[in-house]
């Protein structure tokens, strides 16, 4: 098995007495070109991992602002190739792993081995999947474990025990605890749950924990920190893109501040 990517990037993070700055931005906004000078700008101003979001008509969990930016890139005529056009000129210009967010649909229309071959051969570290559950993820699951991918998938304050355990035990590279129930979005305050549910994982799992949803500031960057294995920022990074790009630059330096040393508690 290939060593995963991203778990290298949270250990080196680790090893620096911090955590990793995950970083969303959807592909193909505002066009293709500029998402990915948009992307390689996090790499140069902090960010540590990269979720490239593939836009879709049917956003389950995206909130106004990615949903926004995802339309505006299928209205500008994004299309499934671009995403393997995109993670290849991204990671041939940076170190940073990194990961694609989709819904399952148009990895099950592309057919699931043909996309993990041709996002392993991109470049791509692997998928966060929002709405494919560990019951039902065999077909990429061993499409990921051939290709050597990293899958990420999601844990809810409301899921019992027994989905946690699942969705620990089948992600590679980290799993992604949603702060807090609801739609994507910069929030004033992280949800307390997102603690709490940090603190169930840790009785199930070794392997890392990355928060996100609501995350918009380096104060909250650290405080995730602080029990976390890694946060993950989106809404107010695509905000800022949508300013240009040394807003997008400002942003994550802002957002970078957080990264400071921490003791998990």
């Amino acid at each position: 098995m290939t060593p995963s990517k991203v778990e290298a990037a949270f250990a080196a993070a680790s090893d620096a007495g911090s955590g990793p700055l995950v970083g969303y931005l959807p592909i193909g906004y505002p066009d293709l070109a500029t998402s990915i000078e948009a992307a390689i700008t996090l790499t140069q101003h902090g960010v540590d991992v990269l979720e490239l979001g593939i836009p879709y008509s049917d956003p389950v969990i995206d909130g106004p602002t990615i949903q926004a930016a995802t339309t505006v890139a299928l209205e500008n005529g994004f299309r499934l190739r671009h995403a393997f056009e995109a993670v290849r000129e991204i990671s041939r210009a940076s170190a940073a792993p990194a990961l694609c967010m989709t819904y399952y649909n148009p990895v099950l229309s592309y057919g699931v081995d043909r996309f993990a071959a041709d996002l392993a051969a991109a470049g791509g570290a692997g998928l966060i999947t929002p709405d494919l559950v560990p019951e039902e993820a065999g077909e990429w699951v061993a499409a990921s474990d051939a290709h050597g991918l990293d899958r990420v998938f999601l844990a809810a304050p409301t899921s019992p025990e027994a989905r946690l355990r699942a969705a620990t035990e089948v992600s590679r590279g980290f799993t992604y605890v949603v702060s807090t129930m609801g739609i994507t979005g910069a929030r004033a305050d992280v949800d307390s749950a997102a603690r709490t549910l940090v603190e169930r994982l840790r009785a199930v799992t070794e392997r890392p924990l990355a928060v996100g949803i609501g995350i918009s500031t380096g104060a909250q960057v650290a405080e995730v920190l602080t029990y976390a294995d890694g946060a993950i920022v989106g809404s107010r990074l695509v905000t800022a893109l949508g300013q240009g790009l040394s807003a997008l630059a400002d942003a994550a330096d802002e957002l970078a501040e957080g990264k400071r040393p921490v003791v998990h508690g």
